[in-house]
């Protein structure tokens, strides 16, 4: 759970104990799993690397079944602070590196490359939805079962990968997994605030429309993706309008930027919805390139920058001293993937090189913005 301002604390179940281990040694294998995705995406632009032609193809498994899937474990895993828990990012990240290993080198089992990886993560997912189920028998709140419902979507889209499915139909489940997952923490913490008239209703709706648009995916694309592209503008206005960001943003410091990180990655939200709809059933191309970043991008890493300086103290005890900076990263994060869709959405291939390009300065950027931060902090 997140903490929006660094005097609140996350929720505790009542079998928790505050013995936790260090996540950091069990997500090492996701930032590997990172860098070899942001690698792969930059061929993918593309960009002429001396090396990485070998997984290229791996760039979605990696980034979000061995990156987004390892940390997302970690955090779950310290949240409950049992040994068993970490099994679920152990799982993805060794099932990173095997994908790595096994794309640099001849086949030595019936497996192939895609579907040994996917043994690895659906271990691993399944061991999150124990995870899930642990915390929901303890506090059986909507927020934990909306996340609950998310990691059963990373266990689907890991099984996909297993059986050999293309990467294509792991993809709705991935987009699920992630929203439905930002989407309960986000859920707890407006309890802090009113709720409007019909406002349960509309979430209920706009989740039950996310999970029907990806199972339907499976046999109709076209039909998968009008189904999520409303549910996903349908959840990014509710959040616009019930998130006690909305009241955050007028106050200051780390408080703000998370807010502004938030309100602005709802935008996206709505409108990687927008483009599933107008262009539904695309499983490639320049559209389908423009709806999977404008979530993953646009939306998901604008949901990292804000909740990283209150994460990172949270699970690790080393405060961030946040400065202005900060902010830096998120401007460019959102200007160059305006920049990225337009070259996508026009053919302009040059606007499209350079937006992704950017998108991976503001990533890296913005860990080492992270780190310099940590490192004040702890003098």
């Amino acid at each position: 759970m997140v903490p929006e301002t660094p005097n609140e604390t996350p929720t505790v179940t009542p079998t928790e104990t505050p013995k936790r281990s260090h996540p950091f040694p069990f997500v090492v294998p996701g930032v590997i799993a990172l860098v070899f995705a942001l690698v792969a995406g930059l061929i993918r632009l593309p960009w002429a690397l001396p090396f990485g032609e070998s997984f290229t193809m791996l760039h979605g498994p990696l980034m979000i079944s061995g990156f987004l899937g390892t940390v997302i474990g970690a955090e779950r895993a310290a949240a409950i602070a049992r040994p068993w828990a970490w099994l679920a990012p152990v799982g993805t990240g060794l099932g990173a590196l095997l994908l790595l290993i096994a794309s640099n080198m001849p086949p030595v089992t019936p497996l192939g490359v895609q579907q040994a990886g996917g043994l690895l993560f659906t271990v691993g997912a399944v061991m999150l939805v124990i995870v899930f189920g642990r915390i929901i028998r303890a506090q059986p709140e909507r927020f934990n079962w909306v996340m609950g419902l998310g990691a059963l979507c990373f266990l689907v889209s890991n099984v996909l990968l297993l059986v050999g499915r293309p990467v294509a139909t792991a993809v709705p489940f991935w987009s699920v997994f992630l929203v439905l997952t930002i989407a309960g923490e986000r859920l707890e913490l407006n309890r802090l605030m009113r709720p409007r008239r019909g406002a349960s209703a509309l979430f209920a709706i706009a989740t039950v429309g996310l999970l029907v648009g990806a199972i339907n995916s499976l046999w109709s694309p076209r039909s998968g993706d009008l189904i999520l592209g409303g549910a996903m503008i349908l959840l990014g206005g509710w959040l616009m309008v019930n998130d006690i960001a909305r009241r955050t943003i007028r106050m200051s410091g780390v408080t703000r930027y998370v807010a502004a990180a938030l309100l602005s990655g709802y935008c996206w939200l709505a409108v990687s919805g927008y483009l599933h709809l107008t262009h539904p059933g695309e499983v490639a191309g320049l559209y389908y390139d423009a709806a999977l970043h404008s979530l993953y991008v646009g939306f998901v890493l604008a949901m990292i920058f804000g909740h990283a300086p209150i994460i990172v103290p949270a699970l690790s005890g080393k405060a961030v001293d946040f400065r202005a900076h900060f902010y830096l990263p998120l401007v460019l994060l959102h200007g160059s993937l305006l920049l990225r869709i337009a070259g996508d959405i026009h053919a302009w291939l040059p606007g499209r090189r350079w937006g992704g390009l950017l998108n991976e300065v503001a990533l890296v950027l913005f860990l080492v913005i992270l780190v310099v931060g940590i490192r004040r902090g702890s003098r």
